[in-house]
């Protein structure tokens, strides 16, 4: 039944009560379903202008144009009665917004959608969710119609708004269901806790240097204007290109021929520059980065069009068209996709996880005047649970005595070949510290390559491309290396059989959160012509479990700072940022040294929940902006 707490306008046939009325029926409740009405979708800017709060039997729709929802503060903060959301961080945070109510305790029946299906490519809107679990078809021709309304709400709006709090309930009893047989829960609790944290970060935003980032991203097309230049002077010096520079340079009376291009490509047009470089490289398919690099260490014309395409994009993607993502308030506010197929996050508008690697950019996003970014990281994340989840002992060793674990992978593979080239004052020959040794270092490079390529299930092809050495190269290095570490490879070739024979893959306990393969059936093990699919199958079964894991204690350890800043009143610091396995704070100066200490301590907390040998560890940095 719908309730109507509006003044302002009197309807037959809904029923009219007072707010007091509202707060009087939740708050004994347990459990509660939350929806808000918006005139946008920016809440940075726009506003709620309905609230509607309830289960199946009572829906109650608040006309926030007219009245306030403070009295419903205590339930929407409690911590004991659950709102159910379905996509919480959008609502949460127009209610933080529009009404300085911070939400607490939360469901979100699209995230725990996303996890029951994850990998299935479904889509997890509230309509589709109702009608895979309720077989309920929803009317959502009203859903746009509250961006830039004003006046009175028809009918029609009112209905529907009431409609996307009935079912939300129903919805999670079902969804309860398929949690308890995949054994679920405690990824759907754990997604649940950190959408909150991902809500603060979005919310809090982060303050950039505009006029820094410009300089930077001018800096960038004038790199490529020099590069432009190098790939004219190729095109000139290569016998192969002649018939791209045109027989006569016209000019006219006010313009110096010895100033205009010698050279008719138009750098920017993939397909002009695939013209080009078939000249030179007959069987070319395209010109993306994949197929480039293959031919980077065979034409210097293809490392100077990689490295000019890199520039354009720094430039086309951090240039001025960056800075209109900066809202009202003059901060970027990012938005995060909270779960990917292997349970990591992804960011859009901006995507913060794409800033170019070196700190240049990153350093334009600054704190406030009294206040330092306190920032911390895992030490290498994704080996650690490589080396937990395959027990190996050369790696796990490594990792206690604190030695440089991809020099000590690389002195394995090469064996004599890294003795043989060690110089005189090699550090690692002595203590097994990261050496300077010019030979080591590209020996350590090449292994560290495989060490990082295993969490992304890197093959032989890959391989090939990063270190640009050929095919059967790569092959033998990474039968070395598997020779080298045959626990290694039994660890990865279990996962893969594991995908390979049940349809899915999990990620480690106390979480194993589940990645289902959608084109998988029960006899593809044995079928070879599904070859391309088990491949496929493979590596996701390969790398899911290792990153699933590193984003599982990931979010953990955003859950544990979320909780300790909001039981320590006092603790002035704010979660503004984080990339993978990075958590990015802002935190008042006088502060830092108590903070310092005790981020460290909750991320490690953390990890120890995945990585239950207590290895992997937290390392915290403390600066004026946001660094890598």
């Amino acid at each position: 039944m719908i309730y109507l707490v509006n003044d302002t306008l009197k309807r037959d046939n809904f029923n009219h009560i007072n707010i007091e009325e509202v707060v009087s029926y939740c708050k004994d409740k347990s459990i509660l379903s939350v929806d808000t009405e918006t005139t946008g979708l920016d809440y940075t800017s726009d506003r709620v202008i309905l609230f509607q709060i309830g289960d199946k039997e009572r829906q109650f729709l608040i006309e926030t144009r007219g009245h306030d929802i403070q009295e419903l503060k205590e339930i929407l903060e409690s911590k004991t009665i659950t709102k159910i959301f379905h996509n919480a961080k959008f609502d949460v945070n127009f209610i933080r917004s529009s009404f300085n109510i911070v939400c607490e305790n939360v469901y979100d029946t699209m995230l725990a959608e996303k996890v029951l299906t994850c990998g299935k490519g479904l889509s997890v809107s509230l309509l589709n969710t109702l009608e895979r679990n309720l077989k309920i078809t929803m009317d959502k021709t009203q859903q746009s119609s509250f961006v830039g309304h004003k006046g009175d709400f028809t009918n029609p709006q009112l209905i529907y708004a009431a409609k996307d709090v009935e079912y939300l309930i129903d919805l999670k009893d079902k969804q309860d269901i398929k949690t308890e047989i995949y054994k679920l829960q405690n990824t759907i609790d754990l997604e649940n806790e950190v959408v909150l944290a991902f809500a603060d970060i979005e919310y809090n935003g982060l303050q950039l240097d505009s006029e820094e980032w410009l300089k930077l991203a001018n800096n960038a097309i004038n790199k490529a204007d020099e590069y432009e230049v190098e790939l004219d002077e190729h095109v000139m010096n290569m016998e192969e290109l002649k018939q791209f520079i045109p027989k006569h340079i016209q000019g006219d009376l006010f313009s110096d021929v010895s100033d205009l291009r010698k050279v008719n490509v138009k750098w920017t047009s993939p397909k002009q520059v695939l013209e080009v470089l078939r000249g030179i490289i007959p069987k070319l398919d395209n010109v993306n980065g994949k197929d480039m690099l293959r031919y980077a260490f065979q034409f210097d014309i293809v490392q100077t069009y990689i490295k000019y395409k890199e520039q354009m994009k720094i430039y086309s993607s951090y240039g001025e068209k960056f800075i209109t993502n900066l809202k009202s308030d003059g901060k970027i506010h990012t938005s995060f996709n909270q779960i990917l197929d292997t349970g990591r996050v992804s960011s859009s508008r901006p995507n913060m996880q794409q800033i170019p690697a070196d700190n240049a950019f990153r350093n334009c996003f600054i704190a406030p005047d009294g206040w330092s970014f306190v920032s911390a990281d895992y030490s290498s994340q994704e080996l650690n649970v490589i080396a937990y989840g395959s027990k190996d002992p050369v790696w796990i060793e490594a990792l206690i005595q604190g030695q440089d674990l991809h020099s000590t992978c690389a002195e394995l593979v090469y064996k004599e070949k890294w003795t043989d080239v060690a110089e005189a004052d090699c550090s690692y020959m002595k203590d097994k510290s990261k050496c300077n040794c010019k030979a080591h270092k590209k020996l350590r490079t090449n292994v560290k390559t495989i060490n990082f390529g295993l969490a992304y299930g890197m093959g032989a092809n890959k391989l090939s491309e990063t270190l640009q050495i050929d095919k059967k190269a790569a092959e033998q290095l990474i039968e070395d290396y598997f020779t080298a570490f045959p626990s290694i490879k039994g660890f990865l070739d279990k996962l893969a059989n594991f995908g390979k024979q049940f349809g899915y893959i999990k990620t480690f306990p106390p979480y194993n959160r589940r990645r289902w393969f959608v084109n998988w059936f029960p006899k593809m093990y044995n079928s070879r012509e599904n070859s391309q699919e088990l491949s496929s199958i493979e590596r996701a079964s390969k790398n899911t479990p290792i990153q699933g894991a590193s984003a599982d204690m990931t979010k953990k350890a955003l859950i544990l700072i979320r909780d300790y800043i909001g039981t320590h009143e006092d603790a002035p610091v704010k979660i503004v940022m984080t990339v993978h396995d990075q958590i990015d704070t802002i935190c008042k100066d006088e502060y830092i040294p108590h903070w310092e200490k005790a981020i460290k301590s909750l991320m490690e907390e953390a990890a120890n929940e995945v990585v239950t040998n207590g290895l992997l560890k937290a390392e915290v940095t403390v600066s004026s902006c946001w660094e890598k």
